[in-house]
């Protein structure tokens, strides 16, 4: 049995290095000197702060020889869950590549775009960035389909421009938040120790109510609105049928790993059935996909060496002494991993480096406290995803609020999803009875 690490607040200095060099350089390049054409938050890179904690890490514990703190990062990187996690992120990147080169993504939106009733103009929108976002596992990429529509129906219907925007970004966060090839569902999971589909029926529990209520709004408000012009959307139904294939077959329980290579398997063979990709093209885009994967892949194992070192130096035990003093019981334990994914992820504004960082560290609460993986995956992801669909300096919003030409602040009030999901989550906890865990 290892041996319980006696509590040093002084470990946890890596982690306080990397902050206040990721968020000193955000704040300076984003309000104080801010770059053009830029985002302040990502100008310096995730890769290089974590590295200077990693190196602070190592100086720390002169008890420990330089070949010892090694073994000690090694063990962490081997660790089964890190492992898996590497190689479904190679394989989620290499389906995102080929599937939107392929001409999936925009198929799929085109063809929900080309149903939506247009007196229902908002809460289509809604509806169908959770369905993108779902399939396609990004809310990025789901914001970036369907904010250049929104602004044309918000132009269309005379409807207000940030109520338009603010549906597709909320809508892009459900998905990210529960679809089973989402980089945040991979980590959340895998840092766990739990099965996707166990995870997916936990949180879905949280979000379809903040979704239902969402929706109501949002059809309130398309009804008391103008009736919008849609316009006529191309698509190919081949194009776009795997991704509902998938997430069907992912919803089902499949194997990830049979789910991303069937989905892989799928879109190289109808890419070059419509024309739309030829061979080199294909294992182009699979290439790129994976390739954009590497920062991410990066961070974990950056990640899983520094908190493996901040583990054995007795981070972890400060940590737990934090939380067991001020939040007591297994409600308290719920809310002192909320509490730890939501300042991981304002402070940092990626909310899967987030989920990697405060990860290993809900998994000793959650054992601690004695309640499932699950439910902590499950915490984990809902909490860093709402932060991450509010703050202004997010991927999200920066990328919503320069495509409609309007401020991420103007954004927020409408951000409806984001504000209830929550309020769900908070509610569970405080008063859903937590399922005995099972030995």
């Amino acid at each position: 049995m290892e041996k319980v690490k006696k509590a040093n607040g002084k470990a946890l200095i890596p982690i306080l290095v990397f902050l206040v060099f990721y968020i000193g350089c955000g704040v300076y390049f984003e309000y104080i000197n801010p770059v053009e054409g830029g985002m302040g938050f990502y100008v310096m890179s995730v890769v290089v702060a974590f590295c200077i904690a990693l190196f602070v890490a190592f100086l720390q514990n002169r008890s420990l020889s330089f070949n010892e703190k090694i073994s000690v990062c090694a063990k962490g990187i081997g660790d089964d869950n890190i492992t898996i996690m590497l190689f479904i992120f190679l394989l989620a990147g290499a389906f995102s590549g080929i599937a939107s080169a392929a001409g999936g993504a925009a198929s799929a939106a085109n063809l929900l775009l080309s149903v939506i009733p247009p007196d229902f103009a908002v809460a289509g929108l809604f509806i169908i960035a959770c369905i993108i976002s779902m399939a396609m596992g990004t809310s990025c990429g789901t914001i970036t389909v369907l904010v250049p529509i929104a602004v044309n129906v918000a132009a269309t219907a005379d409807l207000n421009l940030a109520l338009c925007v603010g549906s597709v970004v909320g809508g892009a966060m459900f998905g990210d938040n529960l679809s089973f090839i989402s980089d945040t569902t991979i980590a959340s999971t895998r840092t766990q120790g739990c099965e996707m589909k166990d995870k997916f029926k936990e949180n879905f529990k949280i979000a379809l109510p903040a979704a239902i209520i969402t929706l109501v709004i949002l059809i309130v408000i398309s009804i008391s609105g103008g009736t919008a012009e849609i316009g006529t959307f191309d698509y190919n139904i081949w194009q776009a049928l795997p991704y509902f294939i998938l997430l069907i077959a992912a919803i089902c329980g499949v194997n990830v790993f049979i789910v991303l290579a069937s989905g892989i398997a799928m879109y190289f063979v109808i890419g070059l059935a419509t024309g739309s990709l030829d061979i080199p093209a294909a294992l182009s885009s699979m290439g790129s996909g994976t390739s954009g994967m590497f920062e991410t892949m990066i961070v974990t194992i950056l990640v899983a060496s520094i908190s493996a070192l901040v583990r054995a130096n007795g981070g972890f035990e400060a940590i737990l002494n934090f939380i067991r003093k001020y939040f007591k019981g297994k409600k308290g334990g719920q809310f002192g991993i909320a509490l730890l994914a939501s300042a991981m992820d304002i402070s940092t504004a990626n909310n899967t480096v987030a989920i990697v960082v405060a990860g290993p560290i809900a998994k000793q609460i959650s054992e601690e406290y004695g309640y499932t993986p699950q439910k902590s995956a499950s915490l984990l992801d809902i909490f860093t995803c709402v932060w991450q669909g509010i703050i202004p300096y997010g991927a999200q919003l920066l990328i919503a609020s320069g495509l409609a030409g309007i401020s991420a602040v103007s954004i927020i009030p409408y951000l409806f999803y984001p504000f209830l999901l929550a309020l769900s989550a908070i509610v569970f906890i405080l008063f859903v009875p937590e399922k005995k865990k099972s030995k």
